[in-house]
């Protein structure tokens, strides 16, 4: 038996020798690199696309998709309305239910229609409700010339509008209706409610009452007496008053007749006296023609 000696290594087999790094070894480091590129386009390698090509398709599908969309009526958005209204449904079902509306910088009378318009009704979802549709719901009612509609969580909407300013009365074709500033009608007005405003007649008078009107109430003592503004042949204007005078107004210029009555009457009081007829039409003569039948002792105006 050969000795071994004490502190020798026992006799182990020799390791092999380290074999150079072949090309066959960096293999797998190429297939660890593949793993890091996005899954379509991994998968667009195995059908033989590039990742350009690949990119080119994927723009095509959406395209498609898109387009699709827009044949069928929106679907998309047709889901997306969905969610949302289950949405609101569900949160009003926590409470966010309609209570309550409140309309400011209308007139009592205003807001009757007003309220009418908007379509809503009490426990209805308050994120369920469409506030431009609501808006312009609201901005048809003839009363208004402007509106917003404001969500206030959980349960309340208001709506600020600014209301049309009613100028006045129109008569026309026996017909009367209220109208602003512009000539517009105001549908839901009744004029009888509104016995205060100025009448204006005839066809046409309501396009050029803004004009008139102005001239006539910046002179008090003229306009406690006018009954009627009535438009003639549309291009002037006739001045009917409560005792049935009548003043003739011309074509153009009115602020230069207006001011020539209001100097007859400082010097002859000729709205007091009474008459049948003023004729303003010609601005180089003031014809006035006196009523007929005055009481004895009665002074009647007659020229200037």
């Amino acid at each position: 038996m050969p000795a071994v000696l004490r502190g020798a290594a026992p006799n182990r087999a020799k390791p092999r020798a380290k074999v150079p790094a072949s090309s066959k070894a960096r293999k797998p480091a190429k297939t660890q690199e593949r793993a890091y590129q996005p899954a379509k386009l991994g998968a667009a390698r195995g059908v033989g696309l590039s990742p350009k090509h690949a990119l080119i398709s994927a723009a095509a599908v959406l395209g498609v998709v898109g387009l699709a969309a827009l044949v069928t009526g929106h679907r998309a958005e047709q889901l997306a309305t969905g969610v949302n209204h289950s949405m609101a449904q569900r949160m009003g079902g926590l409470g966010f239910r309609l209570k309550a509306v409140h309309v400011q910088g209308a007139s009592p009378m205003a807001t009757a229609d007003i309220l009418k318009a908007t379509g809503a009704y009490k426990d209805e979802p308050v994120m369920d409700l469409d506030l431009e549709a609501l808006r312009q719901r609201v901005k048809a009612v003839g009363w208004v010339k402007e509106a917003r509609v404001i969500r206030l969580l959980p349960d309340t909407l208001v709506l600020a509008v600014e209301e049309r300013k009613q100028l006045a009365v129109w008569q026309s074709g026996g017909i009367s209706h209220v109208i602003d500033e512009t000539g517009f009608v105001i549908p839901e007005a009744n004029p009888m409610l509104f016995p205060n405003l100025p009448l204006i007649v005839g066809a046409g008078a309501n396009e050029f009452a803004a004009q008139i009107l102005p001239e006539v109430m910046s002179r008090p003592r003229l306009a406690e007496r006018v009954e009627a503004l009535v438009r003639v042949d549309n291009r002037r204007w006739d001045l009917r008053l409560k005792d049935g005078s009548l003043i003739q107004l011309p074509a153009v210029d009115e602020a230069a007749a207006f001011l020539q009555l209001e100097q007859l009457d400082q010097r002859s009081r000729i709205l007091e006296l009474g008459f049948e007829r003023i004729d303003l039409r010609d601005p180089s003569v003031v014809a006035v023609r006196p009523r007929d039948g005055a009481l004895p002792g009665q002074l009647v105006a007659n020229g200037v």
